[in-house]
């Protein structure tokens, strides 16, 4: 079993209802990395919904969750003849660290309509790309191969910064885990904040809220990623991002607010 299937891993305590721990192993600043947090909750509502394709997982991060056992609930809102919406709670310690509302459809549903109006973002090659280090603190890395494009790394390597609100770059599952829906909303919150690229590690953007909304399973071990952010007012600040495959098929799509706090 791979270490994020594990990791995910739920035991039923009652109807609906799970147990789990929250481990260490994918800690952004020693805190669990809202991607993984999403990835564990939307593995509950898959267990007991009848449609199995991801469209939109939307959580909100009530309070801070740390490793440890935790309980998930998820209930069940309503159906129609094309989509399924439920609703999680993550709760730790008897207070409710994150609330999810998740939003499925039948996977064997195809539509022929596509249409892109952006392109993949363009990269520089793997090997001329930042792999990021490990850090203390910071597990993800030790699990994600995560390599910035030149263009984002002055604020991570030299203290140069730029006037750009982005990252962008390669990731990968370091034990080759094929990417799929649970392993998209982690790989959606890998990277680090693009308003580190342009006010360095000043800053500090815990999140608040983050959706993403799942197109279709990748189909390479590789993703390219891009997440931009332009906007900061009042402590605020989104994060928009795109997920695609090699084969330039777009794989997933997100948006993040969080705050936007200046380290004193």
């Amino acid at each position: 079993m791979y270490s994020f299937d594990r990791d995910i891993a739920l035991e039923q305590q009652a109807r609906q209802l799970f147990s789990a721990t929250v481990t260490p192993n994918w800690s952004v600043n020693r805190n669990p990395d809202g991607g993984y947090l999403m990835a564990l909750m939307a593995n509950g509502v898959l267990q007991h919904a009848e449609k199995q394709w991801i469209t939109i997982f939307t959580a909100n991060f009530v309070s801070r969750c740390v490793p440890g056992p935790v309980s998930l609930a998820v209930d069940l809102l309503g159906t129609s003849s094309r989509f399924e919406r439920w609703q999680a709670s993550l709760e730790q310690e008897g207070d409710t660290k994150v609330f999810a509302l998740c939003t499925l459809t039948d996977n064997a549903v195809e539509d022929p309509e596509t249409r892109y109006e952006a392109d993949p973002p363009v990269l520089a090659s793997r090997q001329d790309c930042l792999e990021f280090p490990a850090v203390p603190g910071y597990t993800i890395f030790e699990q994600m191969d995560v390599r910035l494009d030149p263009a984002c790394t002055g604020w991570l390597t030299s203290g140069a910064l730029t006037d750009r609100s982005e990252q962008k770059g390669w990731i990968r599952f370091k034990d080759d885990r094929p990417f799929d829906m649970l392993s998209l909303l982690l790989a959606a919150d890998a990277f680090p904040p693009p308003v580190l690229a342009s006010h360095g590690m000043t800053a500090w953007v815990p999140t608040l809220e983050m959706s993403v909304n799942i197109r279709q399973k990748p189909s390479s071990p590789w993703l390219r990623c891009v997440f931009r952010s332009r906007f900061i007012h009042n402590g605020i600040v989104e994060e928009d991002g795109q997920v695609w495959d090699e084969n330039d098929r777009l794989v997933a799509v997100s948006r993040q607010v969080s705050q936007f706090r200046k380290n004193t």
